[in-house]
């Protein structure tokens, strides 16, 4: 198993951290952290998760065979020098949005590196990764990437030139799917149902119609059709959504993050 180490401990830092501990893939104890601009923040991480705090950063890479550099783009940008007289073997892994594995390479020449697209929902168990790597990642190195980034829910290799899509298809999806809960149970609200019981009937479903794509194999259309009676309920309330343009706002959505993500 990887020796593994972050740089950085934001929400998507601790998604992945919750969700590695989680799977037991990893003791809390195993996970080594260093945030390196703000120090509450690593504190919290510690007594939230119990990893293991380090205080220098030339300490954790030294230590790591994974280095996941979890921090804004701006900020990756300005840590790449500062950490290049410190790598050796160690597989370099980035998950900041926007940043090529051209440019990372620009500053630390011909490394191991990983670029990740993960998402929030790590933090339950059930997060989306993509996984680019350069051609001198061993297939062994991946493999042990992909168990480590499958430990907090699915993770699929998938060349870098597909990156804005992944951003727009999971990385900033969760989003919007947070939008279509609220709004069903702001309908069920309307319809008179508590706004508790209405968070609940809607995640509950959201959840289970994903479950049932994810899992029998089926084409989506598919499994729209059976719940789609003739003359029904549903096949109504698809109409209404057609007819306001919902798949062409969720796909004009899906494009828009990638645009975002392609100009930097």
């Amino acid at each position: 198993m990887l020796k593994i180490g972050f740089i950085g401990a934001g929400n998507m830092a601790q998604a992945m951290i919750k969700g590695m501990i989680d799977s037991q893939l990893y003791q809390a104890s195993e996970i080594l952290v260093y945030n390196h601009r703000y120090a509450p923040t690593l504190e919290k991480v510690v007594d939230t998760y119990h990893v293991t705090p380090i205080l220098e950063m030339e300490q954790l890479i030294k230590q790591v065979d994974l280095v996941i550099l979890a921090v804004k783009p701006n900020i990756l940008r300005q840590l790449l020098a500062t950490i290049k007289p410190w790598i050796s073997t160690q597989l370099i892994c980035s998950i900041a949005a926007g940043v090529t594995i051209a440019e990372i390479e620009q500053e630390l020449g011909n490394q191991k590196i990983i670029r990740v697209m993960p998402n929030t929902p790590a933090m339950v168990g059930e997060g989306m990764s993509s996984v680019s790597v350069t051609p001198n990642v061993s297939a062994d190195e991946q493999v042990a990437v992909l168990e480590v980034m499958s430990s907090f829910g699915r993770a699929e290799v998938v060349p870098e030139s597909l990156i804005d899509a992944v951003v727009g298809v999971s990385g900033s999806a969760p989003a919007y799917v947070y939008l279509f809960i609220e709004a069903l149970a702001d309908g069920a609200v309307a319809e008179g149902m508590s706004r508790s019981q209405a968070y609940t009937f809607a995640a509950q479903t959201v959840l289970g119609a994903a479950k049932m794509v994810a899992e029998t194999g089926e084409h989506p259309a598919m499994l729209k059709d059976q719940v789609c009676s003739p003359g029904g309920t549903t096949i109504a309330a698809v109409q209404s959504l057609e007819e306001n343009g919902f798949r062409a706002a969720t796909i004009q959505a899906v494009r828009m993050a990638a645009k975002k993500n392609r100009e930097g």
